[in-house]
C-alpha cells in the first residue's frame, strides 16, 4: 500500500472533497483558459465548463469507493443507485420540495414587487424553458453519487443529520465558486457585481439549508435515485424554470434569502414531528462507510 492509499483510508471525506475540487476546478481551469475570465453565461465556452465542473462529483465518489472498498464496495454502491423501492411519499417529497416553496415564496413577494413573478409565468416560451430545467436539472443530479454515495455515509458514521448536512452544504456551496466567478462577466465581459452576489447567497444560504432536508430523506430512503431526483427537482424549478425573469441583484439575492428562511422553517417542523430529532434512532445510514464495510 502506498502512502497515497494508506492517507486516503485514513482520511477519506477530506481526500473526497480534495479530489473533486481538484477534478472540477482543475477542469475549468484547462477549458476556459484560452477564453481568459470572467465570460458571460452566454458564451459556449460556459457550457463546456459546467459539464467538466459536474464530472468531479462523482468521479471522486467512484473512484474513492473503489479504492477504499473494493468491488464490495461498488457493488453496495451499485445497490443505492439501483434502489427505487422506497414509498411514493418519498418521489413526493424530493420532486416537490423545492418546486412548491420556490413557486410559494415568489407568488409571496410578487405581491410586493411584480420582478418577483415566476419565469414560468413571465415567458412566452414556456416548453422551452421547462426542457432546458429539466435538462440541467438532470445534469445537477449527477453530482450526488459523490456527495451522497460518498461523502454523506462517510461523515455519518461521526456526525449527526444537521452537522453532516451543514458540512457537505457548505462545500457543496464553495465548489461552485470558481464557475461562478467565471460567469459573472456582463455581455462586455468585465465581472459584474450584480450577476455574481446573488448566486454567492443561493450557494451558501440556499444550498446547506437544502442540503440538510437532503440528508434527511436520504437517511430514511438510502437511496441515491432519489437523492439525484432531489437535487434535480432543486437546480431545475430554482434556478431555471421559476427563476424570475425580471429580478437581478438585489432583488434575486432578497428571493433567495426569504427562500432560505423557508426552509428552515421546513426543517424545523420535520424536527418537532420526529420529537425533536432529525436522524432515525438505532439505524445508520448505509453506505460505503457504514460498518458492515470496511476499507480492504
Amino acid at each position: 500500500m502506498t502512502t497515497i492509499q494508506a492517507f486516503i483510508k485514513r482520511r477519506p471525506v477530506l481526500s473526497y472533497f480534495a479530489l473533486t475540487f481538484a477534478i472540477s476546478w482543475g477542469g475549468i481551469l484547462i477549458a476556459l483558459a484560452p477564453v481568459g475570465f470572467p465570460i458571460s453565461t452566454e458564451q459556449g465556452e460556459f457550457y463546456l465548463a459546467l459539464m467538466v465542473n459536474q464530472a468531479g462529483p462523482l468521479l471522486s465518489g467512484i473512484l474513492l469507493t473503489s479504492l477504499i472498498y473494493g468491488r464490495a464496495g461498488l457493488r453496495e454502491f451499485l445497490s443505492r443507485l439501483l434502489r427505487w423501492r422506497v414509498g411514493a411519499r418519498w418521489y413526493a417529497v424530493a420532486l416537490l420540495t423545492a418546486p412548491l416553496l420556490a413557486a410559494a415564496t415568489l407568488f409571496a413577494l410578487s405581491l410586493i414587487s411584480p420582478v418577483f413573478l415566476p419565469g414560468i409565468f413571465a415567458t412566452n416560451d414556456k416548453v422551452s424553458l421547462l426542457l432546458l430545467g429539466l435538462v440541467v436539472g438532470i445534469l445537477g443530479g449527477l453530482e450526488e453519487p459523490g456527495w451522497t454515495g460518498f461523502a454523506v455515509p462517510e461523515l455519518r458514521r461521526r456526525y449527526s443529520i444537521l452537522v453532516t448536512a451543514l458540512i457537505v452544504g457548505f462545500l457543496w456551496g464553495a465548489w461552485h465558486f470558481l464557475l461562478t466567478y467565471w460567469a459573472s462577466g456582463d455581455a462586455s465581459g468585465a465581472f459584474s457585481l450584480s450577476r455574481f452576489a446573488p448566486a454567492l447567497v443561493f450557494y451558501v444560504a440556499v444550498l446547506p439549508t437544502f442540503r440538510v432536508l437532503m440528508v434527511w430523506v436520504y437517511d430514511r430512503t438510502e437511496s441515491l435515485l432519489v437523492a439525484m431526483l432531489m437535487h434535480a427537482s432543486l437546480t431545475a424549478s430554482v434556478t431555471m424554470i421559476f427563476m424570475p425573469l425580471a429580478a437581478s441583484g438585489a432583488a434575486l439575492s432578497t428571493w433567495y434569502l426569504v427562500l432560505t428562511a423557508v426552509l428552515w422553517l421546513v426543517v424545523a417542523a420535520v424536527a418537532v414531528a420526529n420529537g425533536g430529532h432529525l436522524s432515525r434512532p438505532g439505524k445508520p445510514p448505509a453506505g460505503v462507510g457504514s460498518p458492515q464495510l470496511t476499507p480492504g
